[in-house]
């Protein structure tokens, strides 16, 4: 059968170049060999937020009194904290097929392999091939856990994000190594319900490394103060499964001290690898840069006709980066004029508690970048909102150029700070500066005033600190 459009992969890149493809009149097709969705809906951003909530159900619980509140003790529940995330991934994954039938896209279930004349083969569970053309031919088959050469994942002992969210049983202790994004969330959700955690990170930044360095000193503090161990600038030497309890032997990179660390089972949180072995690269001739395609700013490869997006191609490995990344590649084959997408505006959230948001430059990569800057800092201490939230731990931070108010960067950590961020993004995308984002009323009492004060805190301005 033929096409205008053949998407491989239907994660949030994937399914949402094909809607697009489809409301620009092209006749669309998605080929996935698992569930729709990809990683993201079924084993990512979605269930993952699902066990974090049952975690933070549980901490509110079990700190009712706080509120005034009396409740008898509460107690955990894994298998129906299991089985909800399950449910709601479940729900999300369906939710897509709906979405698919309502676009008039031909979903093909199987595994797809690029073939020479734009035309892609897919196998399906029995092993039998069929071949569909296309004119334009989008690879989107994202990405999955980065396997350490010293620790290789067996799903039992030493497991990544996806057994994470579906172990039999809770373990009494767990070693994460990695303290990235998909780390400090698991390491907050196992240790909020009971498990004896700890954190190896290799940088010496420690956690959230790619984060400004105030958002990880201030995570670490939290972490360490809720008796999470985190072990910076540590390696992960060798991993011992041979016995009832894993063995992790670590060094410090900083003075070579070596240390053993028993625990139930090692979860690996050291990035993500892209899928690209055995799509058919190599034959049709597509060019790579250690695993990762090589595209312009609107996602086309070297072959005419083929493109990529989300985790195969070099940017940040986020949800939200692939589908706007298969907007704006859709929307170029359809003949429209969209813009280059801007990554120096893209947001990172991170959803451990508190939760972490961030977007643009860190202090130090603005003044590395040559900017001489204004930066203000409101403590949610200081909001009104927080206090009766019974959330003041976290901060704002706004980083401005002092020569002309240009908005650089956004780092936050606290209650709700993944839906402030937005604002920052949309008032970044509009060249607003840092006088323009004091003169716009904030409603009070609201998280979102902490942007208001932070922005006035950097121009001398702020009322409430």
């Amino acid at each position: 059968m033929n096409y205008d459009l053949i998407v491989i992969g239907s994660g949030p890149g994937g399914y949402v170049a094909a809607i697009r493809g489809s409301q620009l009149g092209l006749k669309t097709a998605v080929i996935e060999r698992e569930s729709l969705g990809g990683i993201c809906l079924n084993w990512g951003c979605i269930p993952t937020k699902a066990l974090l909530k049952s975690a933070q159900v549980f901490e509110y619980i079990s700190h009712a009194e706080d509120y005034g509140i009396k409740v008898g003790s509460a107690k955990v529940d894994f298998d129906g904290m299991i089985a909800r995330s399950r449910g709601v991934a479940d729900g999300m994954s369906k939710g897509i097929s709906f979405l698919m039938r309502k676009n008039k896209i031909d979903v093909i279930n199987g595994t797809g392999k690029l073939m020479r004349g734009k035309k892609v083969e897919v196998t399906d569970a029995d092993g039998n091939k069929k071949e569909y053309t296309a004119s334009h031919i989008i690879i989107a088959t994202g990405g999955r856990a980065k396997e350490l050469p010293n620790l290789k994942i067996d799903g039992k002992k030493i497991i990544e994000y996806r057994k994470a969210m579906s172990l039999e049983k809770q373990p009494k202790s767990m070693v994460v190594v990695g303290a990235g994004a998909i780390g400090v969330e698991f390491a907050y959700f196992y240790h909020s319900i009971g498990t004896e955690v700890t954190i190896v990170e290799f940088l010496e930044q420690g956690l959230v490394p790619r984060e400004d360095e105030e958002i990880s000193k201030e995570l670490t503090k939290i972490y360490t103060k809720s008796g999470i161990r985190v072990l910076a600038n540590t390696s992960v030497e060798s991993v011992d499964t041979s016995g009832r309890e894993c063995k992790v032997l670590v060094k410090s990179r900083k003075d070579g001290k070596t240390e053993e660390i028993k625990c139930d089972v090692v979860l690996s949180a050291a990035g993500v690898t892209p899928n690209t072995e055995n799509i058919g690269l190599e034959e049709l001739g597509i060019t790579t840069d250690r695993g990762v395609i090589n595209v312009d700013e609107f996602y086309r490869t070297n072959v005419p006709g083929i493109y990529a997006i989300g985790d195969v191609i070099p940017g940040p490995a986020l949800a939200h980066v692939a589908s706007a990344e298969g907007i704006t590649c859709v929307e170029k084959i359809a003949g429209l004029n969209p813009e280059p997408i801007d990554y120096n505006n893209i947001p990172s959230c991170t959803y451990c508690s508190p939760e972490i948001a961030s977007v643009g430059y860190t202090e130090k990569a603005a003044k590395e970048a040559g900017y001489e800057v204004k930066v203000g800092k409101f403590p949610y201490s200081a909001s009104g909102k927080a206090s009766a939230a019974g959330a003041k731990v976290g901060f704002v931070k706004l980083i401005f150029d002092a020569k002309y108010g240009e908005f650089l960067g956004a780092h936050m950590i606290g209650l709700n700070v993944t839906e402030l961020i937005a604002e920052v993004v949309a008032t970044r995308k509009l060249e607003t500066t840092g006088h323009e984002i004091i003169k716009s009323v904030h409603p009070h009492p609201t998280m979102s005033e902490a942007i208001m004060e932070a922005a006035a805190a950097a121009y001398g301005e702020v009322i409430h600190i």
